[in-house]
């Protein structure tokens, strides 16, 4: 029990340098990722950042390739764009072609009721404008109660929970990094469909570093650099 308190004081005092502005990153021009599957390279996950005033986009490119015994089984690749403006979300546009299946996402701020409104392959509808885009690069996932997928639009619902303070090292760089644990609120959910996740995140410089999960093998995106 004592145990339990007290990962509640530190995750408490920890939740306290993650409060997610976009100015944070306004001094950021890119963010590259590297995507392993079961210790294998097999694609990147980059983001570009460019800021005029208060106004703030950010892009996102993802490609990655599965070959099991030379062939290809799951192939991926999108391109999103985030706009933002005092730090608030406007609009979210995203394509996405996986193996050969197309998925998509349009989001735009209704600022007559302070809505999103979401057209996507899997979900069209209203979303409050709590939810954050679920892309790596925004530290506010850490704190969000539901996150929308960048790929179809689709709202889901989560869970975070922190789990330690842990010092991990990524092409040859030492972090200090609080350890989290992200996971679908809803247990029942089919297990192609849960959020279930391990995200190292660093306050030094406000990125998360690692992000690992299982899932037909085991897949980390890593930090590899950013400006």
């Amino acid at each position: 029990m004592k145990k339990f308190f007290l990962k509640i004081i530190l995750f408490l005092f920890i939740s306290t340098g993650l409060h997610a502005h976009i100015s944070h990153y306004k001094n950021f021009k890119k963010i590259e990722m590297e995507i392993f599957r079961n210790n294998e390279l097999i694609g990147y996950n980059y983001y570009f950042f460019e800021t005029k005033e208060n106004e703030t986009q950010v892009i996102n490119q993802i490609k990655f390739t599965v070959k099991l015994m030379g062939a290809t089984i799951f192939d991926v690749e999108s391109y999103g764009e985030e706009k933002y403006n005092n730090n608030q979300l406007t609009s979210f546009k995203s394509k996405t072609k996986q193996n050969k299946k197309k998925k998509f996402v349009n989001l735009e701020l209704n600022t007559d009721n302070n809505k999103f409104i979401i057209k996507g392959s899997s979900y069209s509808g209203e979303a409050s404008t709590n939810n954050v885009i679920g892309n790596w690069w925004n530290h506010k996932l850490l704190q969000a109660e539901s996150q929308i997928s960048p790929v179809s639009g689709s709202i889901k619902k989560q869970v975070v929970t922190f789990i330690a303070k842990e010092k991990v090292k990524i092409y040859g760089k030492n972090y200090e990094t609080e350890h989290f644990k992200l996971k679908s609120k809803n247990p029942d959910l089919p297990d192609d469909k849960k959020l279930n996740f391990d995200i190292w995140f660093d306050k030094n410089t406000g990125l998360i570093v690692k992000i690992k999960y299982t899932r037909m093998g085991n897949w980390e995106y890593r930090l590899k650099s950013f400006e």
